[in-house]
């Protein structure tokens, strides 16, 4: 017999006049709805957050919700009829569903361009202001920086090459933030931006990094930089001051690293001491609601965003303004389509036209690298019912209630200057938005969620307002707000104000789930790489590598015996084996890390089948764009889920990205892998930060107990897999070392992948001695893993030395030699890479970082390296920025990538 349901029990319209509805639960196929005096069955299966018809819809009518078009009909579609467009469907084959899908889409994406009549045009009124005054307590500031909610000493990492310095600095003193009671936090922000090649987001990167330094929420900053990348402190300095920043008004030092890794940490940490009783002196204070500024901020969007998170967000930020406060909304991309609706209250035309143009400038910018901002939904979005962009921006617009107005629209970290309801360009790209708004001002977060993501900031507190009670209940230990209540019958006056108290509380010092974690995590708007369409037909056409290896030159090259501890286990032979956690997205990156943290904690406690627990933390997977930088991301990530050097291995999603496991199970089994062998963890569906760790943790624990350990046993340099990098130009010794060692290994049947832009390529020597006549010419393609034993050269697309070694690590070699020119570079989480330095090129302030400083007869260099790879494989060394904590790791976006 068919279920029967009242429609008001399972299903929601966010406006009387739509012509579909949201199922507020999954509705199996056969099921009648009553609604009202009609009734009508459903012939397919709808999921929860997804949509039906409850009127007729001819073919070629529009689907409305908020009455607003989403699509146009192919096909007649009658009342409880699945609406689908090919997007989803093609979303939803990826899943594991227990239901069968319609065959085809009975609705089309038509975005129609939007077109402001001027002549109609008339300017709103700002909202009428209380008279009487609310108040928080907070760190008061100069009154260029304003008022702060939290008073912390931030570690800014002022390019890419000093990201992993802060993070090791932070892990080594932020403990002492606790014996000093008005210090909330001593904090990292590391970033990917402006280490190598001169950006195309230099601007936007110098305004982020200038916004971060004068917030209100920092009492003191540390800026660290090598004093040779393409941004430096003296640049960011300059800008500072050309711009009017109030560098004065903020204790801080740009400190330099013109010393060794560990020297640097001493007297970074003596520096940090001496700033934390000047910070401490500050007290929180009584301050006006005025100088609240807040982000407002979704990811992990569903159907429910727009009913009832991003509304409860609106409505607290209408209550802000009113009493003089400033909020802030961003995401240029997830507008489209919504431009209607956010154009219905603006200050004047000017706005509204800079609003305008700002969405097509982002098109624009998509369009240089052949795609298009419309394609932003991820595969989480699609799966919890938002089946295109327009569906995305009605419901993310809802994060401006309807009775403000737009006042102002800001460059990305352009700083806020006044009250008001202001709009930022950024990217769809959480993380990115938000060191946007935080740099233009926003001292408070409102992140709304509908599948859970567990997204918080360092130095600025989120309150996690999260969609549906479901959901809730599922994440209650990384929520703070349950705007399902809304769905569920709670007024939403009665909410809004219960948040609005909160939002004081926290405001004020209580702290909120996310710190109480402990997560958090920045990323700035990644550079793009084109400034045009000119090179985009070539680009979209260049034939990959071939895969072939080249030959080496026979030559005769001493090479004494060496024979290295070579384990055999699951993923074949190679000198180390580990257990693998793969983070799919950038917002799994930092659960992971904490989840491989925990495991080498306990490798005493049974967890001893490898040698340790690593993880691949990198910033893809969401918010980017599809396509080549896409197949990037995903080769990179299955040569590291098929490298020799991993025993066991477990994916790890958040839940709502591009790439989820579901995703990657396919491409997986598309490779002919048994999906058994591995572990699958998900944040968001299994409960939660915790609720993942625990199952991680017993994952690994079972995989220990029932596999066979390694079996040992020893080999030549047959069985090496050797990477060579290198970013500068070599000396004429160290490229005949590197040649010897090159022909040696390949000669006697191992194999060499070196990078396109290791400097070793470009120099004469090495090239006639291995080369002979041919050419330097990629062979293989970033991230793939090797086809066979031999030399390869591996693409590389940017001359960003981490984004190299992290394609050199997915081809499956053992360590990667690093020939080091100006100052040591950041290691492999996995990989050891040696870095090796000819004495003659003068890096004697660095002396304690380098694996080895290479004088004497160059003939001899190749077996000093080959002798301390023989160290690595015994266990009896580790590269010393390895053991120091001067890791990273980072996946090329490509030439055609960009943030969305």
């Amino acid at each position: 017999m068919s279920q029967r349901f009242d429609f008001h029990d399972i299903a929601r319209l966010p406006l009387p006049a739509d012509n579909v509805a949201i199922a507020t639960r999954r509705i199996d196929a056969g099921a009648v709805v009553q609604d009202g005096d009609r009734a009508y069955s459903l012939p397919d299966t709808v999921m929860e957050g997804h949509r039906f018809a409850v009127q007729p819809i001819p073919t070629g009518a529009p689907l409305l919700s908020w009455s607003l078009p989403f699509g146009y009909a192919v096909d007649d579609i009658a009342p409880g009829q699945y609406v689908c467009n090919q997007s989803v469907l093609d979303a939803l084959s990826t899943r594991a569903l227990d239901f069968s899908l319609p065959s085809r889409p009975n609705f089309a994406d038509s975005i129609r361009p939007y077109e402001l009549d001027e002549a109609a045009f008339r300017p709103a009124d700002p909202l009428e202001r209380y008279a009487h005054d609310r108040h928080f307590l907070g760190y008061r500031r100069d009154a260029r920086r304003g008022v702060g909610t939290r008073n912390a000493i931030v570690l800014l990492g002022t390019t890419s090459r000093t990201g992993s310095f802060v993070r090791q600095l932070e892990q080594r003193i932020k403990h002492l933030a606790a014996d000093y009671p008005n210090v909330d936090a001593i904090v990292a922000v590391a970033h990917t931006e402006g280490g190598s090649e001169q950006p195309n987001n230099l601007d936007l990167l110098l305004r982020t990094l200038a916004g971060f330094m004068v917030h209100p929420n920092v009492g003191a900053v540390l800026a660290v930089d090598y004093g040779v990348e393409p941004v430096t402190n003296d640049v960011l300095r300059a800008f500072m001051q050309a711009n009017g920043y109030p560098l004065d008004a903020v204790p801080h030092r740009f400190f330099t690293l013109d010393r060794g890794f560990l020297p640097s940490l001493d007297e970074a940490e003596r520096q940090v001491k001496a700033w934390l009783p000047l910070v401490n002196a500050t007290p929180r204070t009584a301050e006006s609601v005025a100088n609240l500024r807040v982000a407002l901020q979704c990811g992990g969007s569903d159907a429910f965003s727009g009913i009832s998170g991003n509304p409860l967000a609106a409505w607290a930020a209408r209550e802000l303004i009113r009493y003089g406060g400033s909020a802030n909304l961003a995401e240029t991309d997830e507008l489209i389509g919504a431009e209607a609706y956010i154009l219905q209250r603006v200050r004047d035309l000017d706005t509204a036209r800079k609003f305008l143009a700002t969405i097509a400038r982002f098109k624009e910018r998509a369009a240089w690298h052949g795609h298009t901002a419309e394609g932003n939904p991820s595969g989480g979005n699609k799966y919890r019912g938002l089946y295109n962009i327009v569906l995305k921006s009605i419901g993310a617009a809802m994060k401006k209630n309807p009775d403000v107005r737009l006042d102002e629209v800001l460059d990305y970290a352009e700083r806020m200057t006044d009250n008001g309801y202001y709009f930022m360009d950024s990217p769809g790209n959480d993380l990115e938005s938000i060191a946007g708004q935080i740099a233009s001002g926003c001292n408070l977060i409102y992140f709304v969620t509908g599948n859970g993501s567990v997204t918080n900031f360092p130095f600025v507190p989120t309150i996690k307002i999260v969609t549906t009670t479901q959901r809730y209940r599922l994440l209650a230990h990384d929520m703070d707000v349950n705007a399902g209540a809304y769905l569920d019958g709670a007024p939403m006056d009665e909410l809004g104000a219960d948040m609005f108290e909160l939002t004081l509380d926290v405001a004020s010092g209580k702290r909120s789930v996310g710190e109480k974690a402990g997560h958090a995590q920045v990323q700035l708007w990644r550079d793009w790489r084109q400034t045009d369409a000119s090179r985009l037909d070539e680009l979209l056409h260049r034939p990959a590598p071939t895969g072939e290896g080249l030959s080496v030159r026979a030559r005769d090259v001493a090479a004494p015996a060496v024979r290295f501890n070579v384990l055999q286990g699951s993923g074949g032979s190679s000198l180390d084996k580990v257990g693998l956690i793969v983070p799919t997205s950038l917002c799994a990156a930092q659960v992971a890390q904490m989840a491989a943290a925990r495991l080498n904690r306990k490798r005493s406690d049974g967890l001893q089948a490898v040698s340790r627990y690593v993880t691949l933390p990198h910033t893809e997977g969401c918010g980017n764009s599809s396509g080549h930088s896409e197949e990037l991301y995903v080769r990179t990530m299955l040569g590291y889920i098929v490298h020799p050097m991993v025993e066991h291995c477990l994916l790890l999603e958040h839940g709502c990205e591009k790439t989820h496991n579901d995703f990657m199970r396919a491409q997986m089994a598309s490779m002919g892998l048994d999906l058994s062998r591995f572990g699958w963890v998900s944040i968001q569906m299994d409960g939660g930060i915790q609720a993942a760790l625990d199952k991680t943790e017993a994952w690994f624990a079972q995989a220990a107990a029932s596999a066979e350990p390694p079996r040992r046993s020893s080999g030549g340099l047959e069985a090496l897999r050797l990477g060579i990098a290198g970013p500068g130009p070599v000396t004429d010794a160290m490229a005949r070392g590197l040649a010897d060692l090159t022909t040696a290994v390949v000669t006697a049947g191992g194999a060499v992948v070196a990078a396109e832009n290791a400097g070793v390529l470009s120099h004469p020597l090495y090239r006639s001695a291995v080369l002979g006549d041919q050419l330097a010419m990629p062979t293989l393609s970033y991230g793939a893993p090797l086809p066979a034993a031999g030399l390869h050269i591996m693409e590389t697309p940017t001359a960003h030395w981490v984004e190299t070694i992290t394609g050199l690590g997915a081809s499956g070699v053992d360590v990667i030699i690093a020939g080091v020119t100006e100052h040591p570079l950041q290691t492999h989480p996995m990989v050891p890479v040696l870095q090796v330095a000819d004495a003659a090129s003068n890096l004697d302030p660095y002396a304690g970082d380098l694996d080895l400083v290479l004088s004497g007869p160059p003939a001899a260099w190749a077996d000093a390296i080959r002798q301390r790879i023989a160290a690595i494989a015994a266990g009896s060394y580790a590269p010393r920025l390895y053991q120091l904590g001067n890791v990273d790791f980072q996946i090329t976006r490509g030439l055609l990538g960009v943030s969305m």
